[in-house]
């Protein structure tokens, strides 16, 4: 789902293009995002898992390495592609160990941790549309809309990472079917994109949400045992592995854009 311009939205002649601190929705966002999500569930569990530090030091270490990272991209005064794409990886990270220490710390399972992150995720979009009565990332250019956009990309990361864990653990299907489910509703969003007149800002964050657990089921079908219908690998290795993916993805599209730039007659 490629995101439509403020002017291409409200139907006006554009005149210039607007300020955001949020990366362009294109076909590009959406690869780097999948990617996010799954070296934000391979490095989540290596830490918890792995290190066998447990999910309480896990949720301690990721969510403070968060709040360093954001506010390190809330103060930035324009838009920076690497810092934002750690803050992503940052949120899918932290998201993983938040999903997790509900479920198994907590004793809440993972449909009531769905049910309580997808409240939060509600709240936090309504107390945004009540503040500036758009929820769309073309115009996330004040530092309080961006917190509230960090806010609600937290909880859409954390329901992701319960409703793909529900999909295997609740539901019985395995890694792949799992991937295959969200994969299903993904295709849907686009299709509705491309299809019909429904509002583009909900479809985003329906895809926003969505690619989350496909991103996870995909990094536990890496990293599983073999018995449980993954490939075993060490979650290190698959955390580099999918790291060095998002890296060159993200040098590819700062080059695209670089080039575009240079392609634009003064």
């Amino acid at each position: 789902m490629v995101s439509k311009s403020a002017s291409e939205l409200s139907g006006k002649t554009p005149t210039a293009a607007p300020l955001t601190k949020v990366a362009a929705v294109t076909l590009a966002f959406w690869i780097m995002k999948i990617l996010a999500t799954t070296l934000g569930e391979t490095a989540g569990d290596f830490i918890s898992m792995t290190l066998n530090l447990g999910y309480y030091v896990g949720f301690g270490i990721t969510f403070a390495a968060l709040l360093v990272i954001l506010v390190a991209q809330i103060s930035a005064r324009k838009f920076y592609s690497p810092l934002f794409w750690l803050a992503i990886v940052a949120t899918t990270t932290a998201g993983t160990e938040i999903s997790d220490m509900m479920d198994r710390s907590f004793g809440l399972g993972y449909l009531s941790g769905s049910i309580i992150l997808t409240l939060g995720l509600a709240i936090s979009l309504g107390v945004w549309y009540l503040r500036d009565t758009k929820l769309d990332v073309v115009h996330v250019n004040r530092r309080d809309t961006e917190t509230l956009f960090w806010i609600a990309v937290v909880f859409s990361n954390s329901l992701g990472t319960a409703f793909g864990d529900f999909l295997t653990d609740n539901m019985d299907l395995s890694y792949v079917q799992g991937a295959i489910v969200t994969a299903g509703i993904i295709g849907l969003v686009v299709a509705l994109h491309y299809m019909t007149k429904i509002s583009d800002v909900l479809l985003f964050w329906i895809a926003f949400v969505f690619t989350r657990p496909f991103g996870a089921t995909f990094g536990d079908f890496l990293t599983k045992p073999i018995e449980k219908g993954g490939l075993n690998l060490p979650r290190d290795n698959a955390s580099l592995v999918t790291l060095g993916l998002l890296v060159v993805v993200l040098m590819l599209s700062m080059w695209k854009q670089r080039s575009k730039m240079v392609a634009q007659p003064a």
